[in-house]
């Protein structure tokens, strides 16, 4: 069982909502594990900057006026927002944006793989974005969860706040890596994996998720915004 749980009631989830401005509601996430080196987290951030300046990308979420955020994450209790919640209303904000994605300084470099914990801190993180038709977290990671609560765990409550998880793929040596973040981390209607085989391809597998997460409705529910209610632990 979860500490973390969704407060959701019947009525709640029927009542009308009021639209939303803002299409998309991204939370990039991104692994500072001890796996992962100086060059690798480089890489990350520079792909993850330029990614957001791919020209589809950036017409994406200028029209559809949406929202990013940056977290790093490692073990238990080490995830923090580097970027908060930042509205894109034109391409001045994109581009800081993606200075600040690529500029980010990293906070951990030699704690475990907590991706449980990680999609907790994210669902919290949403809390406090502001009201979009969609909410995604995008999550990269180069190996499986072995600290803290185990993802597949939180995938229900991700699920009961329409919030899809989508995960980018290190898969290095692993060869079942990607089928583990399918089975346990992927959530939500229309959610995929995208796996690249190095650090070397991630900055163009990167520019092709951020395409697919903005260019399209990625998740089969109805575009509406769903209200955050969450628990604290005791």
């Amino acid at each position: 069982m979860t500490w973390f749980r969704p407060a959701l009631t019947g009525l709640a989830l029927l009542a009308p909502l009021p639209a939303a401005a803002c299409d998309l509601a991204l939370l990039l996430a991104v692994d500072v594990s001890g796996s992962v080196d100086a060059r690798e987290y480089r890489v990350q951030m520079e792909g993850l900057a330029e990614g957001l300046r791919d020209s589809v990308v950036r017409e994406a979420l200028v029209r559809g006026q949406a929202t990013v955020a940056l977290m790093q994450w490692t073990g238990s209790s080490r995830q923090e927002l580097t970027v908060g919640w930042t509205r894109i209303s034109n391409e001045g904000d994109l581009e800081a944006l993606a200075r600040q994605v690529e500029t980010a300084p990293r906070l951990w470099t030699e704690f475990s793989t907590a991706i449980g914990e990680a999609m907790s801190f994210g669902a919290r993180a949403f809390d406090d974005a502001p009201a979009c038709k969609r909410r995604v977290m995008d999550i990269s990671g180069d190996g499986r969860s072995n600290e803290g609560t185990e993802p597949v765990e939180i995938k229900p409550d991700m699920e009961a706040l329409a919030i899809t998880v989508n995960a980018l793929v290190i898969r290095g040596d692993d060869d079942g890596l990607p089928d583990y973040f399918a089975q346990n981390v992927m959530t939500g209607g229309n959610a995929f994996v995208v796996t690249a085989e190095n650090y070397d391809e991630y900055p163009e597998r990167m520019q092709r998720k951020l395409r697919r997460e903005t260019e399209r409705q990625i998740s089969l529910g109805p575009e509406r915004v769903v209200p955050v209610s969450s628990e604290s632990p005791n």
